[in-house]
């Protein structure tokens, strides 16, 4: 049982971590105005101490309306730094027709996210492919859109990456409507060498949001479902979304010496998939809606990645002072010197760039102690 001492030194954490005041701009979305954006992706560390991102491109289109009206999710790339300070430079690229396979075109490129691995380096992407709804639910399917589900490829190393070997891993769920479209991977490994690859979940009604998880374990190629719901969707503010983007290790220091296994999950949240109208006497605050999510953390133990839980149980406790307040998508990389913290963060002109900041070891030590 996590006391209410160590919920307030891990969200201290998370705030000075993923601080929207400090950011700094890490990638330039295509275009600075509504609908463009660059996220959806992880951070690690390459073999040579380098820095790797990956995201996808996002142009202005409307799921809600099919995509004829825009680009949407058009371009898949992956960035290299020489350290967490550095300038980040283009170095893999991949279009939408690049990822098509199994005789379906991609109609968007969603949520990736890389991984080293003894062999190598393995990427996990998710993409809107061009497939239909079954049948008992095809009046539900927009015109121009299709479902959702996750492929993996594979190299020695990142240069190297191919959809020469693309395969699906995580079908769309079409036994499941509840949980139709899977999307926006992310993963970590466990200490005996399973990965654990989460996702988050849609209905086939796109009224809410959800997360998944699967386990690969060591020397397997094989995913098993560990969950369908990893974590439920709050009374509040997360009551519509709640989609975990990130896992981060709780260092084992200080008021969590002891408490090996202990994990905090970011995730992105929302009051509602379509932005309302407030009542203008009631109390102004952020909601959150589809594209435009907001933040807030989780705690869960390593022995148990079936349920974790919410500590942002009121309200959410990442929100840019910009633009429509969203902030989502966290990924993390864990150094020697600190932890480097990356996420889409909405700006004045409704962008969303790829915002970063650091956080000394020092402060983290501090904090937890």
């Amino acid at each position: 049982m996590i006391t209410d001492d160590q919920k307030a030194k891990l969200t201290t954490l998370a705030s000075e971590l993923v601080n929207q005041e400090n950011a700094s701009i890490l990638v330039e979305p295509q275009d600075r105005s509504t609908g463009y954006w660059f996220g959806g992706g992880n951070v690690i560390q390459d073999r040579d101490g380098s820095i790797l991102i990956c995201g996808r491109y996002r142009n202005y289109g409307d799921s809600r309306t099919g995509v004829g009206a825009g680009e949407r999710g058009l371009e898949l790339a992956i960035f290299r730094a020489p350290d967490v300070d550095g300038d980040f430079e283009k170095i893999v690229s991949f279009s939408k027709t690049d990822l098509a396979h199994s005789g379906m075109d991609i109609v968007s490129i969603e949520g990736v996210a890389l991984h080293l691995n003894p062999d190598g380096i393995e990427l996990f992407i998710s993409t809107e492919k061009d497939a239909e709804y079954p049948e008992r639910i095809i009046d539900f399917q927009k015109p121009g859109a299709g479902v959702w589900s996750i492929d993996r490829i594979h190299a020695d190393r990142v240069e190297d990456l191919s959809p020469s070997n693309i395969e699906e891993i995580v079908p769309f769920g079409s036994d499941n409507p509840e949980r139709l479209h899977c999307k926006d991977p992310w993963v970590f490994d466990l200490d005996n060498g399973d990965l654990v690859l989460g996702h988050c979940t849609h209905p086939f009604t796109w009224s809410s949001s959800g997360t998944a998880a699967y386990l690969r374990k060591a020397g397997s190629d094989n995913y098993e479902k560990i969950t369908d719901d990893m974590l439920k969707r709050g009374p509040v503010w997360d009551i519509s979304a709640a989609r975990v983007t990130e896992r981060l290790k709780v260092p084992n220091i200080g008021a969590f010496a002891g408490e090996g296994g202990l994990s905090l999950y970011f995730y992105d949240g929302a009051e509602c998939l379509r932005q309302l109208d407030e009542n203008p006497t009631a109390v102004s605050r952020p909601r959150g809606w589809s594209c435009e999510e907001i933040g807030g953390i989780a705690i869960g133990n390593d022995r148990d990645l079936s349920s974790i839980e919410s500590i942002s149980i009121e309200g959410p406790l990442f929100v840019s002072p910009k633009g429509t307040g969203c902030s989502r998508y966290v990924a993390t990389l864990v150094t020697d010197a600190g932890i480097f913290a990356n996420w889409q963060q909405s700006h004045d002109d409704l962008s969303q760039p790829l915002v970063g900041n650091f956080l000394p070891m020092d402060r983290v030590i501090e904090i937890l102690s």
